[in-house]
């Protein structure tokens, strides 16, 4: 007989989390495993509440002492347990129980699933916060292949049984939203804050996998947890799937480069490349321990209105094509990238941008929240050895070239430039291109969605092709106008 899973129109308003669990519980064809390590069971809790959950938990365990996990799931080479990889091994694992101890043949309209987390809550100190990895790996349909929705959160309560009670609310949204929201993954990301706040625990990290979600790009589930105020910055690989911060910057050194790149330029890569160039020479500095980041800030994408998600993902594949590790932030100042680093590696940071981003560093205007004003964020962005790399402006109509010698700041910000300047803060990157310093990103645009000839030129190798193959940046509509 078809399975089929039903809507929520009985659910105008946010069901409880009780409701939600019964739901699944009533379902006679959804049956599967919960594992859990390190926060109790928190999630499978609320299913044992709800009453009926016989007919849906299969088994339910947590492998708390370390020595019976590794028993049990194998142990990781970095001898860590709160992991991704130690989640997928759980994953893995309970599924293949599943599939070896449950008769198919007895049950064949059963959707199996084995949800897992492994968590840190806070410590007794009450300087680490905790975070933890969760996920569920499930079927839509009876016998079909498996789907994987696997997240990474940080807890913001300062009290352990708190923590594990929003984990638990969020292990049921995420089950739930897992049977009943599976087509629609953005308004299941907002579901998993059903009678949760903000303020609670941060999502900074998913991706979506398997047949259901093949048609889903994860850099733009990534967008998704900023836009909606999940996290404060998230990050992808070149490879295009969503990267745990945390991971990416752990005890690295962090040169940033943040821009529009709509789309990626030469100017860009030859930012990246001289200021990669510098930062590699400082001291303690070295290529095996540095990571180079993309920033595009939401600000940015919100420059024309509400966010285009076609055009953040033009300039995603763009920024991948090219290798880059690429970071969406909510961070409107550039102190608060450095005070967002900070929090995952103690080492080096650099920050590559031209002359007009810099004299906009030192408009008093942008700090007028800050109790302390200019001289507090200052503070805040070089508190430590952080330096930035300049990249110098030419002026087209009278060609002449501004550097940290001869820009201009706000006349009160004169001195404070200059401290900062003779101090070894600001390095101007000498070894650039000078046959592009007339590049300009919007320019650039104008000319592929006006249909102008020569745009080609001033982009990075096959970045050009690659806006012409896949009709990035408008260039389909811009070409059929031309044709008709």
């Amino acid at each position: 007989m078809p399975i089929t899973i039903m809507g929520d129109k009985e659910f105008e308003n946010v069901p409880s989390i009780k409701s939600k669990a019964l739901r699944i519980n009533l379902n006679e064809n959804i049956y599967g495993t919960f594992s859990e390590i390190g926060a109790g069971q928190e999630t499978v809790r609320n299913f044992f509440r709800a009453g009926g959950a016989s007919g849906t938990i299969a088994k339910t365990m947590s492998a708390y002492d370390k020595d019976f996990s590794d028993a049990i799931y194998g142990v990781e080479a970095d001898r860590r347990y709160v992991t991704e990889a130690r989640l997928k091994k759980m994953l893995s694992h309970e599924m293949r129980l599943i599939e070896e101890r449950i008769d198919r043949k007895k049950h064949p309209n059963k959707l199996f699933f084995s949800y897992a987390n492994t968590v840190a809550t806070i410590d007794f100190t009450k300087k680490y916060k905790g975070h933890g990895w969760v996920g569920i790996r499930y079927q839509v349909k009876p016998g079909h292949e498996y789907n994987d929705i696997i997240l990474h959160v940080r807890f913001h309560e300062n009290d352990a049984r708190l923590q594990q009670n929003t984990l638990g609310i969020l292990g049921v949204n995420l089950i739930y939203g897992a049977y009943y929201k599976y087509d629609n993954p953005k308004k299941l990301l907002r579901y998993l804050y059903d009678h949760i706040d903000k303020d609670q625990i941060e999502i900074d990290t998913i991706n979506f996998s398997g047949p259901q979600f093949e048609d889903i790009d994860n850099r733009l589930m990534s967008l998704q947890l900023v836009k909606n105020g999940m996290t404060e910055a998230v990050m992808f690989a070149p490879d295009g799937n969503n990267v745990l911060p945390a991971k990416v910057l752990y005890k690295k050194n962090v040169l940033a480069l943040r821009g529009s790149f709509r789309p990626v330029t030469k100017v860009n890569m030859d930012i990246y490349k001289n200021s990669l160039e510098l930062f590699l020479n400082e001291n303690r500095v070295r290529k095996d321990n540095t990571i180079c980041i993309f920033e595009i800030t939401l600000s940015n994408l919100r420059s024309e209105g509400e966010i285009n998600e076609k055009d953040f993902m033009d300039r995603a594949k763009l920024l991948c094509a090219q290798g880059q590790t690429v970071m969406i932030s909510n961070f409107q100042e550039y102190y608060k990238v450095v005070e967002y680093f900070s929090n995952y590696t103690k080492e080096r940071m650099g920050l590559a941008m031209g002359v007009n981003n810099l004299i906009d560093i030192f408009d008093e205007k942008y700090y007028r929240h800050l109790s302390g004003g200019i001289l507090e964020a200052f503070g805040k962005l070089f508190f430590k050895d952080l330096k930035v790399y300049l990249y110098p402006f030419k002026d087209k109509r009278t060609g002449e070239i501004t550097n940290s010698d001869n820009l201009k700041v706000h006349p009160r910000m004169k001195e404070l430039y200059k401290f900062f300047k003779y101090n070894g803060k600001v390095v101007d990157i000498k070894n650039y291109d000078d046959s592009i310093l007339n590049v300009f990103s919007r320019e650039i645009l104008q000319m592929i969605t006006d249909g102008k000839p020569g745009w080609e030129e001033a982009l990075p190798k096959d970045t050009a092709k690659m806006i012409k193959e896949q009709n990035l940046f408008g260039y389909k509509e811009r070409k059929e106008k031309q044709e008709a």
